[in-house]
């Protein structure tokens, strides 16, 4: 199946019946189209905006097993997210790879307890291809984190975990779940469920968000997994159902990487409101994150609160050199997790199950929420597993385990370079500051499903996440370019561009003060 959105409209138009449909193209939808595609089964993903909008492209960055989960005693959670962590490492070597975090300690007692948490944490993680951890002397500590404000420190422990490009994974999921034979389309939302003559949900009606034509999809069985929006597909189902799902917040500032300098990350187990703080080095820049703040809604495109940008800029502040303050922000943006509390009202996310859970509708709708994104192939194979056990499909094996993440044998490397062979005007450099030629542009149209400016330099490239001044920048060559592709008018590079310049204004914080 080629991955083209033109493609999948004309599969979806002929009569048929999936066997699996997933309402969701985030992490764990697409890590079920790969598990069913591979699996044999007809697949089809249907996604209302662009694959890894939400939550899916806001994460940490980080493949990991969870060290805080540990000292939250949650070794079952910890063990299987190591577990798929060395799968992850293995199948995308392309956009995984191990990465040092160090811990710097201000008293001996700490750093003799983060020690034996640690190499716990290497015990449960096994020979899975990544470091061991190590105890470093306060001299090591600082030559490894140049920018670390060294007073008082004792020294530290160097551990390693996984950092990944989550958006560019998620392209090259949808693109590893086509290359089996799944259909996946973005821009599809689902209007609403369909149900058999006895009550059992049987397919979806669907409306194509660029022509606005409606479409009936049947299948054996439908699987909900929409992340934070599950709720909203659940009332289709059961309009009284009480919420599946409490979203929680997850801030992150983008700053120069000269805040931190070295290659190393620093890690921050226990801030003063106990949380954890993480400065990572990505793609040339220093990633600060994270807050852990519960709302009572969602959206599309969260906004950081001024409370959690003061948290991370003041945190981070207390351990660095160079204090970092509001001006120096390159972006900021914010993701929603999907954390399952089924029946329960809490004010505090730890407190919240970060496990994933299966519900099964009476109507035999299947829900999969929670999880993260390190554990998304197991999640995607519990999911088609419930469906096997419910019935709904013949018994195939799971083998993702074993199934290489398309680009991890390097060819889509060289199929881009020499696509950009074809044309001179190809190879042109769009902007100094970015690294990006309109040869790029034109293949992320044609070959990655892109269809918006936001869907080029957020997803496929990660331009407005790492300096939305610059991606603003870029936005006229890139709007200008979608068009000629696309057969777009006037009227709608204009809208593009106003669009996509109220984005930039949002990660830059200069609209709606908090």
């Amino acid at each position: 199946m080629t991955f083209n959105r033109a493609t999948a409209i004309k599969e979806i138009e002929q009569p048929q019946k999936w066997d699996v449909l997933i309402i969701g193209g985030g992490a764990t939808g697409l890590g079920i189209a790969v598990d069913a595609a591979t699996r044999g089964y007809r697949t089809l993903l249907l996604e209302q905006s662009d694959l890894a909008k939400g939550t899916s492209s806001r994460s940490t960055k980080l493949v990991h097993g969870g060290v805080r989960y540990l000292a939250q005693g949650n070794i079952a959670l910890v063990y299987e997210a190591l577990h798929e962590r060395g799968l992850l490492l293995k199948n995308a070597p392309h956009l995984v790879h191990d990465q040092q975090f160090i811990i710097p300690c201000f008293r001996w007692t700490t750093k003799l307890l983060y020690l034996l948490g640690l190499k716990f944490y290497d015990l449960l993680a096994g020979n899975s291809g990544f470091k061991k951890s190590v105890s470093l002397s306060a001299a090591q500590v600082a030559t490894a984190i140049p920018g670390l404000a060294t007073d008082n420190l004792m020294g530290g422990i160097s551990y390693s975990d996984g950092q990944f490009d989550d958006a560019r994974l998620a392209i090259n999921l949808a693109q590893t779940a086509a290359h089996y034979g799944g259909v996946i389309l973005n821009y599809m939302q689902v209007r609403s469920l369909t149900k058999s003559s006895n009550g059992l949900v049987d397919g979806v009606a669907a409306e194509d968000m660029e022509t606005g034509k409606s479409y009936l999809l049947k299948a054996k069985t439908v699987i909900n997994a929409t992340g934070v929006f599950v709720d909203e597909i659940l009332k289709m189902d059961q309009p009284q159902g009480k919420p599946l799902v409490r979203p929680s917040q997850g801030a992150h500032l983008v700053l120069d990487i000269s805040f931190l300098q070295g290659d190393a990350a620093l890690m921050i187990p226990k801030t003063k409101d106990g949380r954890v703080l993480f400065a990572v080095p990505w793609y040339g820049k220093l990633l600060v994150g994270t807050t852990d703040t519960p709302l009572n809604e969602h959206s599309l495109e969260p906004v950081p609160l001024a409370t959690e940008i003061d948290f991370i800029l003041n945190t981070a502040g207390q351990y660095l050199r160079k204090k970092p303050v509001k001006s120096d922000i390159l972006s900021a943006f914010a993701g929603l997790r999907p954390l399952a509390a089924p029946g329960k009202s809490t004010h505090h996310t730890k407190e919240i199950s970060r496990s994933h859970k299966l519900i099964v509708s009476d109507s035999g709708l299947i829900t999969i929420t929670g999880g993260k994104w390190t554990t998304y192939r197991k999640m995607a194979q519990d999911t088609i597993d419930r469906a096997i056990d419910l019935g709904k499909l013949a018994m195939v094996k799971c083998i993702t385990d074993q199934v290489k993440i398309f680009g991890a044998d390097g060819a889509e490397v060289l199929k881009l370079r020499n696509f950009i062979k074809t044309d001179p005007d190809f190879g042109e450099q769009l902007h100094p500051a970015a690294s990006m030629t309109k040869g790029e542009v034109i293949y992320m149209i044609r070959h990655e499903m892109a269809r918006t400016v936001e869907d080029v330099l957020a997803r496929r490239n990660r331009t407005l996440f790492l300096n939305a001044a610059v991606a603003g920048e870029l936005a006229p060559a890139v709007a200008s370019i979608l068009a000629k592709e696309l057969n777009h008018d006037e009227e709608w590079l204009a809208e593009q561009l106003a669009e996509f310049n109220r984005l930039v204004q949002q990660y830059l914080l200069r609209c709606d003060e908090q």
